[in-house]
């Protein structure tokens, strides 16, 4: 079983930055792929970036490469997403989530989540 729990989220003006956070249980981090996924009230889970277990590949969708980074320290056992010029549309309940070894953009592929961050961009 694998436990994971995000922070960070929050209100911040359009055109600022969050960072969240994603703090994983257990002794194997470093065998999972990690993933950010958000959904908005009434829409579709969308995925926003992933990251390999060995930290070697990323991926992000098109509607955030550029602004959003994901990273890891497995040392610590989290996986972060710098989120930098935000806009309205941003705004979300942002999930992490995680899978044995390779990313993947589809939630459905993903095995373990955690609860949720909310982050409220506002204009």
């Amino acid at each position: 079983q694998v436990q994971l729990v995000e922070s960070g989220g929050g209100l911040v003006q359009a055109g600022g930055s969050l960072r969240l956070s994603c703090a994983a249980s257990g002794r194997t981090f470093s065998m999972y792929a990690m993933g950010w996924f958000r959904q908005a009230p009434g829409k579709e889970r969308e995925f926003v970036a992933t990251i390999s277990s060995n930290d070697a590949i990323t991926d992000a969708a098109d509607s955030v490469k550029g602004r959003f980074t994901i990273f890891r320290d497995n040392a610590k056992n989290t996986v972060y997403l710098q989120m930098n010029s935000l806009k309205p549309e941003d705004t979300a309940v942002y999930y992490c989530a995680a899978r044995l070894y390779g990313i993947r953009r589809t939630a459905h592929e993903y095995n373990y989540w955690g609860q949720g961050t909310q982050v409220t961009v506002s204009s």
